[in-house]
């Protein structure tokens, strides 16, 4: 399946599991009833990291934990939160089976290992990829911090090679544009998330 160009994509580099969290703070503060964030990236990559960042940014008090087991967790900050983990299912049909409710239009749904039931995805999404940095992802070009923030290679950057992400947030449909903007400016103020 050819997948369609995004409509917005930037990339961020944050230097530890804190940083992820911060800059998923910062984007959750664009998110509306009826969104649905699609994360993808391999076992222990950080997605649970930025959802619970997200909850944070949405004002989410209880602890975020992985879904991966009972498939589903809801959660109530200013707007309902549905946190799905389709990584144990076999079948689209399974996810299917999930309900109406994970992508109702009242709630802001994050779907963990969405890239396997992509054609279950609405038109209307943000894709946001968590993954490891792989040769000449990590120069901080491109970072949280911004040309030399305390993304990897930048000055300032407290976390080990272990702990850096490259974080791609990817915006579809014609939800997002009107929040292309700041979603393009999120996360690059000169400054890395963890720090402020």
């Amino acid at each position: 399946m050819d997948i369609p160009p995004p409509d917005v994509e930037v990339t961020h580099t944050t230097d530890g599991p804190e940083a992820t969290r911060a800059l998923a703070a910062e984007v959750a503060v664009l998110l509306e009833a009826g969104d649905v964030v699609a994360l993808a990236g391999d076992l222990g990559a950080g997605k649970t990291c930025f959802v619970q960042g997200a909850a944070v940014g949405l004002g989410i008090e209880a602890r975020v934990t992985s879904p991966t087991f009972v498939l589903v967790r809801e959660y109530v900050g200013r707007v309902p939160v549905i946190h799905t983990d389709v990584y144990r299912l076999d079948r689209l049909a399974d996810v299917a089976d999930l309900g109406d409710d994970v992508l109702g239009p009242d709630v802001v749904t994050f779907i963990e290992w969405a890239d396997a039931v992509r054609p279950l995805l609405p038109d209307d999404r943000l894709e946001v990829e968590v993954r490891r940095p792989a040769d000449g992802d990590g120069d901080g070009s491109a970072g949280a911090g911004g040309s030399g923030g305390a993304g990897a290679g930048g000055s300032g950057g407290a976390g080990d090679g272990d702990e850096v992400r490259v974080v791609v947030l990817r915006a579809y449909g014609a939800r997002w544009a009107d929040r292309a903007d700041a979603l393009q400016t999120a996360g690059r103020d000169g400054r890395s998330p963890d720090l402020g």
